[in-house]
């Protein structure tokens, strides 16, 4: 008998659906109360670290250089007081094979699919994993469809996420291209359903895993090259996969006093479901419009548990502004000669901001790059910006800069700053998110959410508390 494909009966079999394309009885997991068991989840689904580079290496993905960025470092201290002014080092992974740290991610889900026997995978994605995911199924011999959220209601995409689309492509994806808006999900189910394919999800234990190795590697490396473990890792977050999965590898290598700091550009105004708004934010990922939203409320990913959770792994979370990425990604050009995308120069900005604050022998790893193309240069984002009546001025960002509004380019170095969420408005916003959702956390939830936030359980509980009232 043929199903129904109407909105509310496609939702209503979402459960069903998710089960067939992932392989996982995540049910088992609940626990009594709004908590799950997440270390079990992440042990019984996951591989070994052995194993798992093991699968990368198959398809080249991974063992990335770390690049000292010199010339950077040099800039810093000539602008900071005596003394200050921490060595700043890239991990490049602009070298695995579909050009992003994605990479990572893809090659464990697509290998779990091809060891379950699907016969093809599924992403939806605003291009850099769909990219990823697509060239890891080509060369395991898999079908692929990235899903993208790509145009505004005229038709219009933004030029970064269409040369994303070019990409999934150009590795023999099928690419479903979408308007803004709830839809999405939606489509997502129905392809799942139709075809059987796997979901190979940003949130599944398997996408985590794959980060995973980056996180060792960086501690492996930083032993070799600088001597010790890194004071610091900045990494991009967006919906805290790659925060996550960074984090967790670098506790497997032994380096759990490194400091995880979360970074993402600062677009706050901007509604990241808006029709109009779509085609104002010059960032399509690693920004709040993704960072705060899933780092409150994991779960609210296409999957039914994010194993993505980033508040149990981030020491600091920093916002930079969106001129200043711009203007670091020309720096990296100019002076260290990597052309990259804008992504990991999100990181990097703040790296800059932070090292200035810091002693010489200090030093930070910004954890990825990315490749970069025609559609992701910032000629191109500043252009499209322009053409959707974003002004770009020369000025403070700190001041001048406006999401949707205007992008202030900074005039000189020492203007690139970072403000500071602190994590405790995170930890009282991801309780209200409980509440508003009706769910009111118990007595029972405390050690499940103690683990969640990092605080201990008296902590929680007054946390719940005071939010309640």
């Amino acid at each position: 008998m043929k199903m129904s494909m109407s909105y509310e009966s496609v939702m209503s079999r979402k459960t069903e659906i998710m089960r067939a394309s992932i392989g996982i009885e995540y049910d088992k997991y609940e626990l009594e109360g709004i908590g799950f068991d997440y270390e079990g989840l992440m042990s019984d689904t996951v591989y070994h670290m052995e194993e798992i580079t093991a699968i990368q290496r198959e398809t080249g993905v991974g063992n990335t250089p770390l690049v000292e960025l010199k010339n950077i470092t040099r800039l810093v201290r000539e602008i900071s007081e005596p003394g200050k002014g921490a060595r700043i080092f890239l991990k490049d992974e602009a070298a695995n094979p579909s050009g992003s740290f994605k990479d990572r991610r893809a090659s464990i889900s697509v290998a779990r699919a091809k060891e379950l026997g699907y016969r093809g995978v599924i992403a939806a994605t605003s291009g850099n994993y769909g990219a990823a995911v697509a060239s890891q199924a080509m060369k395991r011999g898999l079908k692929c469809i990235v899903i993208q959220e790509c145009y505004d209601s005229t038709g219009t995409g933004q030029p970064e996420i269409l040369e994303k689309a070019r990409a999934c492509e150009a590795y023999g994806a099928e690419v479903a291209q979408l308007t803004v808006g709830p839809e999405l999900f939606y489509y997502f189910l129905i392809l799942l359903e139709e075809t059987g394919y796997f979901n190979a999800s940003l949130y599944t234990p398997f996408a985590i895993a794959g980060i995973e190795s980056l996180g060792f590697e960086i501690a492996q490396q930083s032993r070799r090259v600088i001597g010790k473990d890194p004071d610091f890792v900045l990494a991009t977050h967006a919906g805290g996969g790659n925060l996550t999965g960074t984090a967790r590898g670098l506790i497997k290598a032994g380096a759990d006093k490194t400091s995880v700091i979360g970074v993402s550009v600062d677009l706050s105004g901007l509604h990241m479901a808006s029709d109009r708004d779509f085609n104002r934010k010059s960032f399509t990922t690693g920004h709040t419009g993704f960072g705060i939203p899933f780092a409150v409320f994991p779960d609210r990913s296409d999957v039914p548990r994010n194993a993505a959770r980033p508040l149990r792994y981030m020491d600091r979370y920093l916002l930079v502004k969106q001129g200043e990425v711009f203007y670091v990604t020309e720096m990296l050009a100019r002076l260290e000669g990597l052309q990259r995308g804008p992504a990991g120069n999100t990181s990097l900005t703040a790296a800059i901001a932070l090292a200035k604050e810091l002693p010489k022998d200090s030093t930070i790893v910004v954890q990825e790059t990315e490749y970069t193309g025609a559609g992701k240069a910032p000629s191109a984002q500043l252009t499209f910006a322009r053409k959707n009546g974003v002004k770009v001025i020369r000025g403070d960002p700190l001041t001048d800069d406006v999401p949707g509004k205007v992008i202030a380019i900074p005039e000189n170095p020492s203007q690139i700053m970072y403000t500071e969420l602190g994590l405790d408005r995170l930890r009282e916003s991801y309780i209200r998110e409980l509440i508003k959702r009706q769910i009111l956390p118990s007595e029972r939830d405390l050690d499940y959410l103690a683990q969640e936030l990092r605080l201990t359980t008296d902590e929680t509980a007054r946390l719940i508390k005071e939010v309640s009232r």
